[in-house]
């Protein structure tokens, strides 16, 4: 199933649109069908997971960024390495980052489908081996790329360290120390760009499927998660 036909039947949500008015009204079909066939920018390609603005805010680009994470209850700051990598290159640039987690991990996986205000769902097992998890991850290559409904998290509470593929497809480091984490973005060919913006910064379109949904329950039940 082509994109335009994941977007207009299936499981989509926009984004925000900061101005208040999408970019997508008043585009014909042959508008919509052009702009979501197109998964390339430059050497970037997306996954079919999400796609940009009409107006092309943000062209999506490889890339990390120092960010800060700040826990509003406790006051903390966390640091945070934000990146976006081509699609080429997305899944293993995620297991590389895996690898530096440890042995035993905790996996959370996380669910929009059946939504469509933004929220989602968070599904936990503890303690996974790091091989066992890596192996069912390669299972489900699939969808943790092109499902702009799952996003998944693996941390390590006792470094603590998170790892995060979101629905966007950006990876996402959290932990006080991230230099192993940077070298490794940096083997990838992910360059730090700290002026960099990424596709959650303007108006935006996730996509699924039904078969994604399925997929996820699967992975849920390969992971013994009860969602």
């Amino acid at each position: 199933m082509g994109f335009l036909k994941k977007f207009l039947k299936s499981n989509y949500r926009d984004g925000e649109a900061p101005r208040g008015i999408s970019s997508f009204r008043n585009l014909s079909e042959r508008q919509l069908e052009d702009h979501m066939n197109v998964a390339r920018y430059g050497d970037f390609t997306l996954t079919d997971a999400i796609r940009p603005s009409y107006s092309l805010e943000v062209i999506p680009s490889t890339g990390f960024r120092h960010e800060w994470y700040v826990d509003h209850e406790s006051g903390a700051r966390i640091p945070v390495l934000m990146s976006s990598v081509t699609r080429e290159r997305l899944f293993d640039t995620f297991m590389s980052l895996l690898d530096l987690l440890g042995d035993s991990v905790d996996v959370v996986l996380e669910t929009s489908h059946d939504k469509s205000n933004g929220e989602h769902t968070d599904l936990y097992r503890e303690q996974i081996d790091m091989p066992v998890l890596q192996s069912v991850l390669y299972d489900f290559e699939d969808l943790l790329l092109d499902d702009g409904c799952c996003g998944i998290a693996v941390l390590n509470p006792r470094k603590p360290m998170e790892v995060q593929l979101d629905e966007h497809k950006l990876l996402f480091v959290y932990g006080h120390d991230n230099t192993e984490y940077e070298l490794a973005l940096n083997e990838q060919r992910v360059p730090c760009r700290e002026e960099m913006r990424f596709i959650t910064e303007a108006e935006h379109v996730h996509s699924s499927t039904d078969e994604f949904q399925e997929r996820f329950d699967q992975l849920c039940y390969q992971l013994g998660i009860d969602d």
